[in-house]
C-alpha cells in the first residue's frame, strides 16, 4: 500500500512541476488601484491554494474547540446529574425502594 502511496505522490509531484513550468508567465495582481504586485502565475496560483487550505484548517479548529466545549459542558452536566454511590452499609432512601403498582394485592419487600 505504501508503494501505491509513493507512486501517486510521485505521478502528482511531476504533474505539478510540468504544471509550473509551463505557467511560468508573469501576472499582476492588482487591489483596486492602491497596491498591485507581479510574480509567476504558478506561484499566484500555489499561494490562493495555501490561503484556502489555511482558511479550511482555521475553520475546522475552531469547530472541534466549539465541539470540545460543549462536550466538556454536556460530561459536567451527566456528571452531577448522577446519584452519587452511597457507602458501604448504608440504608437507601424511601424514594429508591421499590412499593407496590396500583392494584396490585400484596407490597413488595424491600431490596
Amino acid at each position: 500500500m505504501q508503494v501505491v502511496r509513493w507512486l501517486v505522490g510521485a505521478a502528482l509531484f511531476l504533474a505539478l512541476l510540468l504544471v509550473s513550468l509551463q505557467n511560468s508567465e508573469l501576472v499582476t495582481v492588482k487591489f483596486y488601484h492602491w497596491w498591485s504586485w507581479q510574480a509567476p502565475l504558478i506561484f499566484v496560483v500555489l499561494l490562493a491554494f495555501a490561503i484556502g487550505v489555511a482558511a479550511g484548517l482555521l475553520a475546522g479548529v475552531v469547530r472541534s474547540s466549539r465541539l470540545k466545549r460543549q462536550l466538556t459542558r454536556l460530561r459536567r452536566e451527566q456528571r452531577q446529574r448522577e446519584p452519587k454511590p452511597a457507602a458501604a452499609g448504608a440504608v437507601p432512601a424511601a424514594s429508591a425502594r421499590r412499593t407496590a403498582p396500583a392494584g396490585a394485592a400484596e407490597p413488595f419487600d424491600a431490596v
